[in-house]
C-alpha cells in the first residue's frame, strides 16, 4: 500500500481531523491558511513537500523569511498589504500552527520524527490593551438616535457588547431563544460551538425588552430567529456590526483608540475587575479556558488603580508632609 506522505495530501486529512475535533470552521481556515502558505513557501524555493524530507532548517528558514520578507496584511485576501513587517504574535501563530500540525503527523504516524521539537515558539511582544473611558462611551452612544429602528438596535448592539465582553461573532450568532430576560442571562455560543450563560445587567434587560417589542422588525422569512437583522431584515453579519461600529465612532468624533467589538471587550473586562469582579468569573463570562489571557486585564486594571491612587492619595491630597 501507497504511504502517504505529500505535504498537501496530509493538509487535507489534517482540515478533517480538525473539523472532528469541534474546532471551528474559522479556527480550521485559520490553521490550514497558515499551512498553505508553508507549502507554497517550501515549494517556491525549491524545497521537498514531501513531510518525511522536510527538516528542522527548512521550518527554521520559513519563520526566518516570514520575519524579513513578508509585510503585514500581505498573504491576507480581505486587507491592503501594510508597509510593516509582520507582528510578532502573527509569525508565533505560524509556528504554534506548524507545532500543532506536527503533532498530529508524528502521532498518527506519518513521520517517525518531529522536526518542530528543535524548533523554539518566537516571543511574542507584549500586547497593548486599548480601552475606552467613560467620556467616550457616552460621546458614542449621545451620537446615536434611538428613536429609529436602526438607532435603536445599534445602542442596543453597543451596550451588549460593553456590558458582556462577548466576541464579535457571539453576538452576531444570538438568536431571540438565546435571550432570557427573566433571568437576565444570554445563551452565547462560542468557540468550537462550545455554550455559556452570559449575565447582562438590568439596563441592558430593558434595552433588549424594548428592542424585542418595539423596534425589531419582522424578519424576511419566518425562519430567521437571529436577534439583530439589518436593513433587509435578514441576520446581521459580524462584517454588517463590525461596520456598523466604525461608521457611529467616526460619527461621535471618536480618536485615538480603535473603536471595534474587540475594544469593547477589553473595556468590559477591565471595568469589571476594576468595579470589584474576581478573575475566576471574569474568565468564565469571556470564554477563556485558561487564565493567561485574563491576567492581561489584571495587569491592565492594576495599573489603573496605580494611577488612581496616584491622583486620589489621601496624603498627597491634604498635603501631609513626611
Amino acid at each position: 500500500m501507497q504511504s502517504v506522505t505529500q505535504l498537501q495530501q496530509l493538509l487535507e486529512g489534517y482540515r478533517l481531523c480538525c473539523m472532528a475535533e469541534g474546532k471551528s470552521p474559522a479556527t480550521t481556515r485559520w490553521y490550514t491558511g497558515k499551512l498553505q502558505i508553508f507549502k507554497a513557501y517550501l515549494k517556491g524555493n525549491g524545497f521537498p513537500t514531501d513531510v518525511t524530507r522536510i527538516s528542522t532548517g527548512h521550518i527554521r528558514a520559513f519563520l526566518a523569511h516570514l520575519r524579513s520578507d513578508v509585510k503585514a496584511d500581505e498573504n491576507n485576501p480581505n486587507k491592503p498589504t501594510r508597509d510593516q513587517p509582520l507582528s510578532s504574535r502573527t509569525i508565533q501563530g505560524y509556528a504554534r500552527t506548524l507545532k500543532a500540525f506536527y503533532s498530529w503527523l508524528y502521532r498518527e504516524g506519518y513521520v517517525n520524527d518531529n522536526p518542530m521539537k528543535l524548533v523554539k515558539i518566537p516571543k511574542a511582544s507584549k500586547i497593548i490593551v486599548e480601552t475606552l473611558t467613560e467620556r467616550q462611551i457616552r460621546r458614542l452612544l449621545k451620537a446615536i438616535d434611538c428613536t429609529t429602528p436602526l438607532g435603536f438596535r445599534d445602542r442596543c448592539i453597543i451596550l451588549i457588547l460593553l456590558d458582556t465582553g462577548i466576541r464579535l461573532s457571539e453576538l452576531a450568532g444570538l438568536t431571540i431563544n438565546d435571550v432570557d430576560l427573566e433571568s437576565g442571562e444570554l445563551k452565547v455560543t462560542g468557540k468550537g460551538q462550545k455554550q455559556r450563560l452570559v449575565p447582562i445587567g438590568a439596563n441592558v434587560q430593558k434595552a433588549l425588552w424594548k428592542y424585542l417589542n418595539k423596534y425589531r422588525p419582522d424578519p424576511a422569512y419566518p425562519s430567521i430567529d437571529s436577534l439583530f437583522l439589518n436593513r433587509m431584515c435578514m441576520p446581521m453579519s459580524p462584517d454588517s456590526i463590525y461596520r456598523m461600529i466604525k461608521r457611529r465612532s467616526q460619527k461621535a468624533g471618536i480618536h485615538g483608540v480603535r473603536c471595534s467589538p474587540h475594544t469593547f471587550r477589553h473595556t468590559f473586562a477591565k471595568n469589571f475587575l476594576l468595579n470589584g469582579g474576581d478573575v475566576f468569573t471574569l474568565q468564565k463570562i469571556l470564554g477563556h479556558t485558561s487564565l493567561e489571557v485574563v491576567r492581561m486585564y489584571v495587569n491592565l486594571a492594576s495599573d489603573d488603580v496605580l494611577s488612581q491612587h496616584r491622583k486620589y492619595s489621601p496624603v498627597d491630597v491634604m498635603g501631609l508632609k513626611p
